[in-house]
């Protein structure tokens, strides 16, 4: 080095399994008229193995520490400031490819005295694989007699309940066979004595989950997905043919991928984005569901109502917001800045659709409130949220606002709800002041319609109260 490399016109692997630089003899081999080797080196072979893209992969984010350093990869200084890298997020697919491979190439590095740490990362949080969902159809096997009677044999399915109770002995062949005879009149005087009536099977296939309505099959796009299935017959379950599900890698091969450019296209890019978020905790496998997307779409939809209406187009007022709609926003704010920190994306998700349905019963549209919450969104929804802070009329990215701070004051509780008994009967629900004393609960609480139904004019004999607890009365 430095060595200009050949041009290389094919890239398939050399003898032996070689680098394809293996294959330009001429380059790997060269002559002793070759004039760019030195003298001892003439009539040698080349190293045709260069270095793997794992070594790269290995180290390069301390190179990314001081990347104008042209005397060496990282200077130590640097490093030492920088340190380790304070997270690294990956899949176990990456636990040998990268995760193995970074840490030894940190410690010999350590070990060579050019940086100061000997793992490259303080911690590691691997996240569980999207898994697919996969739908099965059930295929009747006819047995061999039916090829000796030459009846035409269309591919018969039956829905997954019938499937389970054929398997389970609970429906009989001689049940199935009936059920045949309604689908082709081939099959009614097919075998005059009931003793010759075939057995029978059921294959389970894979179905293309992209033709299925949660585990209702298209029995039309299935007819049509293969031309063997163009005739095909379906012993249905109240009308409908239901898929059978099990969870598998996500695989061509299982029919069980989703295109997320369809989805996008369909969704929006932050719905899939949100959705991938909420399907579970982020370090476990989880299984897609396209059918539950539609939840998430739904709940941005009604985000996004919060701001603009769509028939008087902007609704969000400069008011100043209530005492519940600041417990509101600062009880989401608390919520999404500890679960962010925790990686519990799928929490987040699920509180952001909390505080939407609290504003929206609130019928809040107010910019203190609802701008704040832009901003808590913006990792999650960064498409609707830049939208809608443009739609504001803010003249900055919402990327530069300030994020907002937890302040407690607006999440004290003053008040409680508190379950009211009669003769140790649960019968209604009140809202007391954390504040009020037992002749205030008392008063309160026999003033209340509910409770004189229960009292049928009668006089308690006493009202027990335990503060943030309960009240009971007895009578």
């Amino acid at each position: 080095m430095p060595l200009e490399l050949p041009h290389v016109d094919s890239y398939k692997p050399g003898p032996d399994g070689e680098g394809p630089l293996a294959n330009i003899i001429d380059w790997a081999k060269p002559n002793d008229l070759t004039t760019d080797l030195p003298p001892a080196l003439a009539g040698g072979t080349r190293e045709t193995n260069t270095m793997p893209g794992y070594a790269g992969s290995s180290w390069y984010f301390l190179r990314y520490m001081d990347p104008e350093n042209k005397e060496t990869f990282c200077d130590r200084k640097v490093a030492d400031y920088w340190n380790q890298v304070d997270l690294y997020i990956g899949g176990t697919e990456h636990a040998v490819g990268h995760l193995l491979y970074s840490r030894m190439w940190t410690k010999v590095l350590f070990d060579l005295g050019h940086i100061g740490f000997d793992e490259p990362f303080k911690r590691l949080l691997n996240q569980g694989m999207i898994q697919g969902s996969s739908r099965f159809a059930y295929r009747v096997q006819l047995s061999t007699l039916f090829a000796e009677k030459q009846i035409n044999n269309n591919p018969i399915f039956v829905s997954s309940g019938i499937k389970s109770k054929i398997r389970s002995g609970e429906l009989s062949n001689n049940w199935l066979f009936e059920e045949l005879r309604k689908i082709s009149k081939e099959y009614n005087s097919l075998f005059e004595n009931p003793d010759d009536i075939p057995t029978f099977s059921l294959n389970d296939l894979h179905v293309d989950v992209n033709i299925v309505d949660g585990f209702e099959l298209d029995i039309e796009a299935f007819k049509k997905s293969r031309p063997e299935y163009a005739n095909a017959e379906f012993i249905l379950e109240d009308g409908k043919y239901i898929c059978g599900a099990e969870v598998e890698k996500m695989s061509k091969s299982k029919f069980n991928t989703v295109n997320p450019d369809d989805l996008v296209q369909k969704y929006g890019a932050d719905t899939f984005r949100m959705y991938e978020m909420f399907l579970g905790p982020v370090e476990m496998s989880k299984p897609w569901d396209t059918k539950g997307i539609e939840g998430v779409h739904r709940f941005l939809k009604k985000f996004w109502r919060l701001f603009v209406d769509d028939i008087k187009g902007l609704i969000v007022t400069d008011e100043a917001p209530t005492a519940a709609e600041l417990k509101v926003l600062h009880n989401t704010i608390k919520k999404i800045e500890n679960d962010t920190e925790r990686f519990s994306f799928n929490t987040a998700v699920s509180g952001f659709m909390i505080a939407t349905n609290e504003l929206a019963d609130l019928k809040c549209n107010k910019r203190a409130v609802l701008e704040p919450l832009l901003v808590l969104l913006t990792p999650y929804a960064p498409h609707i949220a830049a939208e809608l802070w443009d739609v504001l009329g803010n003249k900055t990215s919402v990327l530069d606002a300030a994020y907002p701070t937890f302040e407690a004051k607006y999440v004290v509780e003053s008040s409680k709800e508190y379950p009211i008994s009669i003769n140790g009967k649960l019968r209604t629900t009140m809202n007391i002041s954390l504040d009020a004393a037992q002749p205030e609960v008392e008063a309160l609480v026999l003033a209340n319609d509910i409770v004189q139904k229960w009292l049928e004019g009668k006089a308690p004999k006493k009202i027990i109260f335990v503060k943030n607890k309960m009240v009971n009365v007895v009578v």
